[in-house]
């Protein structure tokens, strides 16, 4: 399944209650290709008195579905010491928590003993299940979404198993 980012943005608009996120990979992407990832490397760090300078238009979704009461959960499993592309990501993490969501960290190292799917997904309020599957240098080339109850009980099991563990945000440091 192809997935445009008005698709996605209008499932995360339909969702009532609980929007949650696994991301288990150390870099997403090749270096020129992913926003700002090439003016951090040269130093550059977002500053967190100029919002309009923050990642749109995600952060504004972001705002507008937490604004309804929407919870947003995101859990990032990592190697550590961590990749660059994760500590790009830490450094500008904080726009995500001052959008609404809720973001946590776990050194995979601790994540040993849980089972988890073999890609990162999204589950929409504990149902419909969205696999973001990857190529091996980080590239997202391909969606799978199902509904299936089986399915989602484990992503559901997995990412709560993730989230119990992991360190808050503003508690993490790299």
């Amino acid at each position: 399944m192809s997935q445009s980012l008005s698709d996605f943005t209008g499932l995360l608009r339909s969702v009532k209650h609980s929007a949650v996120h696994l991301e288990m990979r150390d870099g997403y992407g090749i270096d020129n290709e992913i926003e700002g990832f090439t003016a951090w490397k040269q130093g550059h760090r977002l500053n967190p008195d100029d919002r309009e300078s923050w990642w749109r238009p995600w952060l504004d979704l972001v705002q507008e579905v937490t604004g309804k009461g929407v919870v947003i959960r995101r859990a990032r499993v990592i190697s550590e010491p961590v990749s660059e592309y994760i500590a790009f990501e830490h450094s500008g993490t904080f726009t995500n928590v001052a959008a609404g969501e809720q973001i946590r960290w776990l050194p995979r190292r601790q994540a040993s003993d849980l089972l988890l799917p073999g890609n990162d997904f999204w589950i929409f309020d504990g149902k419909l299940v969205q696999f973001n599957i990857f190529d091996g240098i980080g590239r997202w080339v391909h969606t799978d979404q199902t509904d299936d109850p089986d399915t989602a009980a484990r992503c559901v099991a997995a990412f709560e198993a993730v989230w119990e563990r992991a360190i808050p945000h503003d508690k993490y440091t790299v």
